[in-house]
């Protein structure tokens, strides 16, 4: 019997998002001027205020201030209306050094190569990631997460490129996509959307609401729709239900709405629902935290084995203990899509030979000490582009560092042939 599956996206004006958003562009700065930073920080957004707290190890001193600042400016908080405004918002750091006790089974002194570090460099905590990819879309991610977010990726666009289009929008939004999927998987069409948009205030509430679910499903909707392939454009139809704004007016939004928290939006930056999660946040943590490493690598380790045609879906699964390099270990499951003649435990063993999943191994393998963050923290973490881009970094004292850096190294497609290889595709 055929099945209904739902996965929301917020916009990068979301209390949450602003949060994860600030979080991350500290945690860019500190790897532009240190690479070697420890950091786990912390960031808490409500009317008028920014908190930052959190333990960093650093040979660097930044302006948080300005950093957080230029966020909520970037995202577009700069008029008193909203009341929280990147100019005037006060900002109370209480950031303070890392721990020596959690230090101490991550950093360990070792010989300068490449076998001595991995070793030595333990995991950053306990626990377990998790990966996914599917077939369903050409980034490899679930159609109804990838959906929400390219609707509100194309929001913002309008907003911050033509604004005249849709003059009324502001920075936060929600989205949301139920595809109605057959016995076997396969998208048939979409059921539902819903859109919640933040906008200016009006007089007349019903003509504006009828305009703004207008605009929606007559600008936004089709030039999502004309992103795609013909094959999932066709899973547009005059059936589909709208939810535009239900409960009416919103006005009042952003962190002035509500209050905002890093890593409150898990689902979100990951899968949207489909697959699993192990429960770690990703951003405001470097690298040598594996709830975000080790994420990332397992997504690059699942998108692989399906783009080299070993199954059509998969799910990856890794686990450690603080202070320790080696994983406790390695699970997957092809949901019953596996192409070779394998358990999924056998297929597991082969996978571990291929890829090395200690935390150095990973923070090489992927280029995770660079400042490459910023990027993942609004709109999803996994199923993004990976591209080279130059940044330009400001320190306090006037330094300024430009580094040349690839962003989203973990949807490199670049194991297919390994995968193959050792599983002779």
């Amino acid at each position: 019997m055929p099945y209904l599956f739902t996965s929301e996206s917020v916009s990068e004006g979301h209390p949450d998002k602003v949060s994860d958003q600030i979080s991350d562009a500290l945690i860019d700065n500190f790897m532009a001027f240190d690479p070697s930073s420890k950091v786990a920080c912390e960031t808490l957004v409500t009317t008028g205020l920014v908190v930052l707290a959190g333990e960093v190890k650093t040979q660097t001193y930044l302006d948080v201030q300005s950093i957080a600042r230029e966020v909520i400016r970037k995202i577009g908080y700069t008029k008193s209306e909203y009341m929280f405004e990147a100019n005037s918002c006060g900002i109370i750091s209480a950031i303070h050094d890392q721990s020596a006790d959690i230090n101490q089974g991550v950093d360990r002194k070792t010989a300068d190569d490449f076998e001595s570090k991995a070793n030595a460099q333990g995991a950053g905590d306990q626990g377990m990631m998790f990966g996914y990819a599917t077939r369903e879309t050409d980034n490899y991610m679930p159609l109804a997460l990838d959906l929400a977010h390219t609707i509100l990726q194309e929001m913002s666009y309008i907003r911050n490129n033509e604004p005249n289009l849709i003059p009324y929008l502001r920075p936060d939004a929600k989205s949301q996509v139920t595809i109605e999927y057959s016995d076997d998987n396969v998208p048939q069409r979409i059921d539902t959307i819903v859109v919640s948009t933040q906008h200016d205030d009006f007089a007349a509430d019903e003509e504006m609401l009828a305009k703004i679910k207008a605009d929606v499903i007559n600008i936004v909707i089709p030039r999502v729709q004309a992103k795609l392939k013909a094959d999932l454009q066709a899973l547009f139809n005059d059936q589909i239900t709208y939810h535009i704004n239900p409960t009416g007016k919103f006005v009042i939004g952003g962190p002035h709405g509500d209050t905002g928290l890093t890593g409150r939006k898990i689902i979100v930056d990951t899968y949207g629902g489909k697959g699993a999660h192990g429960g770690g946040a990703f951003s405001g943590k470097d690298p040598s935290k594996v709830d975000r490493s080790a994420a990332y690598a397992t997504r690059h380790v699942a998108k692989n084995l399906v783009a080299a045609g070993l199954c059509d879906e998969v799910l990856v699964q890794v686990s450690y203990a603080i202070g320790v390099a080696k994983p406790c270990g390695l699970f997957i499951d092809t949901y019953g899509t596996a192409k070779v003649d394998m358990t999924d435990g056998e297929i597991a063993q082969k996978v571990a030979e291929i890829f090395d999943m200690r935390p150095y191994a990973i923070e090489q393998r992927l280029k995770l000490r660079n400042p490459i963050y910023s990027e993942t923290a609004a709109y999803g973490h996994m199923g993004r582009k990976n591209e080279v881009v130059t940044k330009t970094f400001k320190g306090p004292d006037g330094t300024t560092v430009t580094k040349e850096v690839e962003l989203f190294t973990w949807e490199k497609l670049d194991y297919v042939d390994a995968v193959k290889a050792k599983f002779g595709l």
